[in-house]
């Protein structure tokens, strides 16, 4: 009998390497994305190199953990809905759900407050995704109030706790 490569799982924390798959909107809150990333490689056993893009079915057996942020209103709908008309849309849509799959709602206040939003939220939280809450603060169109993305300090935290829950790494 020929010797196997370990499983993956059996491979212990501090050798693993974890790809976390950064899902983006339309949100203004995208702006963010480049300090979010940042302190995402700051995460212990985080995979930090790129590769050639593939399609929606490799990115959800390549990921440990799907983190979208921003969920701007629209892809809410359509993840809500069953909508998958783009490739984030599909990848969350072929998502392997015994892997955990994080969302950052960001929107306008108006928007946050309208009840399908509420319904929509209810509907990822169903399917087993974790929501990470947004926030009320001065929005970048002036308003003031819910809707701001968490701070990337709390995303970054929500996802260092996740993945220390499945047994992924030390916390530091």
């Amino acid at each position: 009998m020929e010797p196997r490569a370990p499983c993956p799982a059996a491979i212990p924390s501090v050798e693993r390497k974890f790809r976390v798959l950064v899902g983006v909107t339309g949100s203004v809150a995208a702006l963010k994305l480049p300090f979010l990333v940042s302190k995402l490689l700051d995460v212990p056993g985080m995979w930090k190199r790129r590769s050639d893009p593939v399609l929606h079915i490799d990115l959800r057996r390549w990921a440990d953990l799907m983190l979208v942020a921003p969920l701007d209103a629209n892809t809410l709908g359509k993840v809500a809905s069953g909508i998958c008309d783009n490739l984030l849309t599909c990848v969350i849509r072929a998502w392997d759900l015994s892997k955990p799959l994080l969302f950052c709602p960001a929107m306008n206040t108006a928007m946050w407050e309208h009840p399908l939003t509420a319904q929509q939220v209810d509907q990822l939280k169903a399917f087993g995704y974790v929501e990470i809450p947004c926030v009320s603060k001065k929005l970048v169109c002036g308003d003031q109030g819910l809707g701001a993305m968490a701070e990337v300090e709390t995303i970054v935290g929500k996802v260092k706790e996740v993945l220390f829950q499945r047994g992924g790494f030390q916390q530091s």
